[in-house]
This record gives structure tokens, sequence and C-alpha cells, in this order.
């Protein structure tokens, strides 16, 4: 268990939830020591409520539950940053974010979520779906042809031809990406590593 100083905020500190894949800040909450165990034990952000007086997991009653990926706490031992990912709405309004941000500056990351999501879960008729039924071959084959489809109308067509052969590559590339195992946060990493 990470050690955080309840000394300083009359028992109860400041947790920033932050979307894990998207980075996106989700909430601001508070917790007490016994929600700060329970949610290290359950992996389930569970917070004191300063106004109902008692501890209450997030998505008890939607079912919208912060399930915890990373917990970190502040140099000062009295913030905690929680990455979390959100099953569905973090807001009690219906919205992905407390706080109203500009929609999704980091799409990328919950496209590759919703593509696990079809191979996890496969839906008769999508198309990802059926892209995976002709096999590894094919999905390789669709990048090929997406990839030529881009340089095609980066050269001879619209910008907004080109926005959408673009689009198209990086879904197939993402859907490769996925079918080898892999995801967007290796390609990041391995871009990071390059930048040196």
């Amino acid at each position: 268990m990470q050690k955080v100083d309840f000394s300083k905020g009359d028992g109860l500190v400041p947790v920033i939830v932050q979307d894990a894949q998207t980075l996106e800040v989700l909430m601001l909450g508070y917790v007490n020591d016994e929600a700060w165990e329970k949610t290290q034990a359950e992996r389930r952000v569970t917070f004191y409520s300063r106004s109902k007086q008692r501890l209450w997991t997030k998505g008890e009653e939607s079912g919208h539950f912060l399930e915890v990926q990373d917990l970190h706490v502040d140099c000062d031992q009295d913030t905690i940053l929680i990455k979390a990912l959100p099953e569905g709405p973090t807001c009690h309004t219906g919205s992905r974010s407390c706080f109203n941000t500009e929609h999704n500056q980091n799409f990328l990351f919950e496209l590759e979520r919703v593509i696990q999501q079809r191979i996890d879960v496969p839906v008769e008729g999508s198309y990802v779906n059926s892209l995976r039924q002709k096999g590894l071959n094919k999905i390789a084959q669709k990048v090929g042809e997406e990839a030529v489809e881009t340089v095609i109308a980066a050269l001879a067509e619209t910008q907004h031809d080109f926005i959408n052969e673009s689009s198209d590559l990086i879904f197939h590339l993402i859907l490769l990406l996925k079918e080898k195992g892999l995801g967007l946060q290796e390609i990041a990493a391995n871009l990071a590593s390059r930048h040196k």
C-alpha cells in the first residue's frame, strides 16, 4: 500500500482520476484512509462522499465503475492520481468527463478500445469481425491497400479524401496491431525511445 498523509486535510485527500488510455482528466474526488484502502484492494475507485458522509464506489448505482489501472501519490503524499478505465460515462450528467472537455483529444485510444472490444466479444455483421474471419493475411493486405490509397489521395486528391484515406489506414493498422497482440502504447513507447 502506498503511504498517504491524511493529516493535512482533516482526514481527506484529493484524488484526480484520469483515463488510463486517453489521459483525459475524468473527475476529482476525495478519499479518507478507508476509501483509499478499499480502492487499492478492490481495484475500483472508491471515494469518501463529503455530502453523504460515507464511502461510495463510483458506479455503485449506475454501473459506470472506474477500474483502477495505476495509482500514484504525489511528492508531498497529500494528493493521489488514479489512472482508470471508465465503464461508461464518468459524470452523473452522462458526460465522459466531469469537466466537459472537448471530445476526445485522444480518440485513437478510444478507437483501439472499441476494436479490442469487437475482438473480445465478436458482433455478428461487424466489420472487424468479418475481416478477422478472413485471417491475418487479409488484415495485413488491407493495411497495404489503405496505405497506397492514402499516398494517392495525398498526391492527387482533395484534402477531404486524404483525411478519409488516412483514417482508413489508421483504423486498419490498429486492427493489425491488435491482431498481433500489440497496441498503440507499444508503438508510442518505441517512438519515444527513438526521440533522444
